[in-house]
Parts: C-alpha cells; structure tokens; sequence
C-alpha cells in the first residue's frame, strides 16, 4: 500500500497559513488533498467552500477535504484512511503559538499510522515584515524555523530588498537547511510545497549531494577551526539567540554500534534542547548509506541504497538546537569512528 504523504504546515500568527489553506481548498488545481486543521470559524476558511459535513471531515467543492483536530489526530488520521476514496496527500496545520514537533513526532510513534502515511516535510510561513520582532520576543518564532524542512518567506512584497536580505540572514543562523521560497500571499505553486519529499534526505541527496555541506564562501558562516581530511571536526556553528546549528563530518567510517548508542544516549539527556538532528552515515564494513532523522528525542533511521561506486563515503550529521554543547558532541561523535 503506497504510503500517504504529510505535510506539517507551522508558522507564526498572522503569517500566512490560512492563505495558504485558503488556496489549497479552493484553486482548481486537480489533485486531492486532506487538510487538517486546528479549528474552524476563526480559521476564515468560507462557510460555502464546505459541500458535505459529516462529523467532523468536510468536502469541498474542489474535492479536498477539511478535518478538524479538536479530536485526537491519530484518530483522524484514521478515520482519512477509513475513506474509500484515495487523496494525494495530508496538510496538518499546528496553532500559530506551538512549536510543531508533537505533531511531527506522530508519524514516527504509532505503527498504523506510520504504515500508511509518510512525513513529507514540515513547512513553516515566516512574516518577512514582522518575524525579526517575533525572533527577539518569542522563543516559538524561532523554534519553528529551526524544525523546519522547508520555509516560506512571505510578505515579501511589504518589506525593501535591504530587509528581505537581513531576514534571510537571520533565517539561515537559526536553519542553514531547509529549502526557502519568497512568495507574497503564499503565491507559490502548491505542487513546489506538497509532495517534495524534503523530510527525506535520501531522496535531498540524490538530488544535492552537497546538501548537509554548508558552503565554505557564504558571507554569514561562522567558521570554527578548519577540518583535515580523515577526521571528524564540525564544519559550521551558527547561532541566533540560543538556537544554532551544528554540522559535523567524517571521511573515515563510524562503528556502528557506537554511533546508535551514542545517538540513543545524546537525544534521551539532550533531546529536549536538540530540535531536530539528520544525517548520513557511512558504518564500516557495510556498503550502505544509513539514514537518520529526529525530532526531539524521536529518532526513527534506516539502511538505503549503497553509497555511488567511486563516491567519497563521507559520513554528515547536522544538529538544530539550544544552547547546543558543540565541544562535547564533537568528542562523542569522534569516539564513534571507526578504529
């Protein structure tokens, strides 16, 4: 059974999410998609976009369907893939205040739920016009940059080209890695946001190898001690307020062993600080690429296909947190190498 893809959409109030919905629900745009969202009325999603209500899963009239997680969202799901007819893909709109991790985290816990949906992506609107003022008096503001996969800057038409670059420069400090558009009013082709698959870094990396690589050249990097080839050494730490990132790499290959342990060790007495931790992985002895994404302390990973014949096996973790330990992860991500 092909497995649903899910997109978490985050933002902060007043960004532009409801636009954003709003376009999904009603743009002739031929696909079919679920939307599951907080709560009605308020939302300004129209009363006549709804054909159908049935408890609590609404048709509109350009087939997409409207749910609402007043009900627990594992149930939801559920009662989506209860339905004969099949839709192309989930959106699941968090609250403009919460960070979006709880709902990121039920794709990985509950079996049936993982069996017949995947992440996607999570997708946070960013408010070019007012987000520096949400990142200096909120903490939520910048937790959702940092979980997420994919930004859209948007308002980009109310702020001058001086200030579009200093946000982006802000944005890029708090998550060097998610793929970003500039839109005004979410003006972004929908099939460029749903179904890019950039929850999965294999598929990201078949795509941009260099992905998790930050570019040595980029103006705003900080750079802490340059690396020799063979040995592990973080490659950039950025840093907003509290939350930065931390991208780490090796040439030689990791013990396997030691790296899940260590993993499973840094995010249970960490993980409350760690948002979200990614990487590839090359073990020794073993010609497989091992992938892994965390939210938190939710770590789900997997063996994919070989490395490329001739490749340079370079094993990359990137981590997106608070007030992260850089000199003590760097010692236990060396410990992991291979002897």
């Amino acid at each position: 059974m092909s497995q649903v893809p899910v997109t978490v959409l985050t933002g902060y109030l007043g960004a532009g999410k409801t636009t954003l919905l709003n376009r999904i629900l009603t743009e002739r745009h031929g696909k079919r998609y679920a939307v599951i969202i907080n709560e009605f009325g308020a939302e300004g999603i129209d009363g006549d976009l709804v054909v159908n209500a049935d408890e609590e899963i609404f048709e509109t009239n350009n087939g997409c369907l409207c749910c609402t997680v007043r009900g627990d969202l594992i149930r939801i799901l559920g009662s989506l893939m209860k339905r004969k007819d099949r839709f192309d893909a989930i959106l699941v709109e968090t609250t403009g205040l919460a960070a979006p991790a709880p709902v990121a985290q039920t794709f990985f816990v509950d079996a049936e739920v993982r069996a017949r949906t995947r992440l996607d992506s999570i997708t946070t609107v960013v408010d070019a016009k007012y987000i520096q003022q949400r990142l200096d008096d909120t903490s939520e503001a910048a937790e959702q940059i940092a979980f997420a996969d994919m930004i859209l800057l948007n308002k980009t038409d109310l702020v001058s080209a001086e200030e579009l670059a200093a946000v982006e420069r802000r944005i890029r400090g708090i998550n060097p890695y998610a793929i970003l558009h500039r839109t005004s009013r979410c003006d972004v082709p929908l099939d460029r946001v749903l179904g890019q698959g950039a929850f999965d870094l294999e598929r990201i990396l078949a795509q941009e190898p260099e992905f998790l690589a930050v570019d040595d050249h980029d103006h705003h990097h900080d750079h802490h001690g340059d690396h020799d080839h063979g040995h592990p050494a973080p490659l950039r730490h950025y840093h907003d307020e509290q939350i930065g990132s931390l991208s780490l790499r090796s040439e030689r290959p990791l013990d396997r062993e030691r790296l899940q342990r260590w993993l499973q060790e840094l995010l249970a007495t960490s993980g409350k600080d760690i948002l979200r931790s990614k990487g590839i992985v090359s073990f020794r002895g073993d010609d497989r690429r091992f992938v892994f994404h965390a939210v938190h302390m939710t770590m789900d990973g997997d063996f994919m296909a070989p490395w490329p014949d001739g490749a340079p096996r370079v094993t990359r973790l990137v981590f997106i947190g608070r007030d992260l330990d850089e000199a003590a992860i760097r010692r236990g991500f060396e410990a992991c190498v291979a002897a």
